[in-house]
């Protein structure tokens, strides 16, 4: 299936490694130019061995004047972005009883505002072009509470909103705007989230995991690949009438209709 995104600039935040790293990899085995972001430069560079045609560009996006001067830098050097994929930051997963209003703010700055600091620049341009599509990486825990994820959840669902509200706002411009929400996904990350159900619950890091996995439907994680699959779908042309929506990728987890 040919999906159009041959010759199309694609930014991917967080682009150095798990579903970031995947997405930019399927983006680059369908004929797109890649631009990578991520806060730590020597992971971008492993990033690029693997993608020697990626540019990259290092930038703490939790700072809106980076976020703005990466999103300047990359069309100056490159040109118009056709797509952006929100991956970068990750809120730290806490139990309840260790949140604090550091802890909320430090969510907040990890996820919804990593994600917008970019957004915000970059949708205005691709308005005035009349084209483009935003995907953002999201997480189920914007739909569900869970006690270990509270203030990610939030900044989760806070996203969710913005994408639903962007999607519609910016549809008369041609600007798609689309989230991508998977549930328990086999990257890096996964660690810190065991450690912190472990925590919650009393129980061993490696029973927390066991447990976790027991309760997917599917009896295992997706794997980044299997997320990135779907964002690279959302971001071509074969779903040209897809704005304004989140999608859930949690393996039947949370079995809802919405």
């Amino acid at each position: 299936m040919d999906l159009g995104l041959l010759g199309k600039l694609v930014l991917v935040t967080g682009g150095s490694r798990g579903i970031g790293l995947a997405c930019a990899r399927l983006f680059a085995a369908e004929g797109a130019r890649l631009a990578l972001c991520a806060r730590d430069a020597g992971r971008l560079a492993e990033a690029r061995e693997q993608l020697s045609e990626a540019a990259c560009f290092p930038a703490d996006l939790r700072d809106a004047a980076a976020a703005a001067d990466l999103v300047s830098r990359v069309e100056a050097q490159l040109g118009p972005v056709d797509v952006l994929v929100n991956c970068a930051g990750a809120a730290r997963r806490t139990p309840v009883a260790e949140l604090d209003a550091a802890a909320w703010h430090a969510a907040m700055d990890a996820k919804f505002f990593s994600y917008v600091h970019v957004i915000d620049p970059l949708i205005k341009r691709m308005a005035q072009r009349r084209s483009g599509v935003i995907v953002s990486v999201l997480g189920s825990g914007g739909k569900v509470a869970h006690v270990t994820h509270v203030a990610g959840g939030a900044a989760n669902a806070a996203l969710m909103l913005a994408t639903a509200g962007l999607g519609a706002a910016y549809a008369p411009q041609g600007v798609r705007v689309v989230g991508v929400s998977p549930a328990l996904t086999d990257t890096e990350r996964v660690a810190e989230g065991m450690a912190a159900r472990a925590r919650a619950e009393g129980v061993s890091v490696a029973e927390a995991r066991r447990q976790s996995i027991a309760e997917l439907p599917l009896g295992r994680m997706a794997s980044p690949e299997e997320i990135a699959a779907a964002v690279v779908f959302a971001a071509s042309a074969r779903a040209s009438y897809l704005t304004g929506t989140t999608i859930a990728l949690d393996g039947a987890l949370n079995p809802t209709v919405i």
